[in-house]
């Protein structure tokens, strides 16, 4: 049976080395059977740029590039965490990078893929840090700073990054319903997956053409998670235990 994976927010860290090793468990089970992973966005807890080749790094790039050498496609989407992404990481791990908002066809089912970052309208604040980081002027003057001080300014981002969001109000940090409406009314499709909001379900959206359905990927914690989409049983939100 023909089936395709998407995962999201993994924050793959050097200080949390089970989701690592929960990821290589993943790839290794799927290796050579899917037809595709998706990844969508926040990979890793922070992404410095191409050129930082830690061991761990490296270490995630080759569990990818023996599940992409397998034969099944690979896609990465940017996240929020990890937006400096770039083409030579999708290359050594075998993949391809997709635009957010890409549309891609399930088997039958036209559906949207988004990180989910750009959805959550009323927080005025990341709106205006994402277009910033966003800017393909902002990202070379990052990667043109050496690695140390980049590592310094993402651990600065990431503390500055949880303390504002530890006073923003629930509504401000998930997804705005009318820019999920508007997304999907754009692309025309009547499912979306996406990621980002850490709030893992699956909803019924209002659609001009009649009802929808909103997939929302959970971030990795003593769960994992994960949707599939195959050709007999449609899609299904799934979670597992990582040890």
């Amino acid at each position: 049976m023909a089936y395709s994976l998407f995962i999201s927010d993994l924050h793959l860290d050097p200080v949390r080395p089970e989701h690592l090793a929960a990821l290589e468990v993943l790839l290794d089970k799927h290796t050579g059977k899917t037809d595709a992973l998706y990844v969508l966005g926040d990979l890793f807890e922070a992404w410095i740029g191409d050129d930082d080749d830690t061991p761990f790094n490296q270490q995630a790039i080759a569990a990818f590039r023996r599940f992409a050498d397998s034969g099944s496609k690979l896609y990465f989407m940017h996240g929020n965490r990890d937006f400096l992404l770039g083409q030579d990481f999708a290359a050594a791990c075998g993949g391809t990078l997709l635009d957010e908002g890409t549309v891609v066809d399930l088997y039958g089912t036209p559906t949207l893929l988004m990180h989910g970052d750009s959805l959550c309208t009323l927080d005025t604040e990341y709106q205006q840090f994402r277009a910033m980081a966003r800017s393909p002027q902002w990202q070379q003057g990052m990667l043109t700073q050496p690695l140390e001080q980049r590592r310094m300014i993402a651990q600065g981002m990431r503390m500055q990054s949880q303390g504002k969001n530890a006073n923003k109000a629930e509504n401000i940090m998930d997804v705005t319903p009318e820019e999920v409406v508007r997304e999907m009314t754009d692309a025309g499709v009547q499912h979306l997956i996406h990621g980002h909001t850490h709030r893992p379900n699956v909803h019924d959206v209002d659609l001009p053409g009649g009802t929808g359905k909103r997939w929302v990927l959970g971030d990795w914690g003593a769960l994992g998670w994960q949707i599939v989409a195959d050709s007999e049983l449609g899609l299904r939100l799934e979670s597992f235990a990582i040890s």
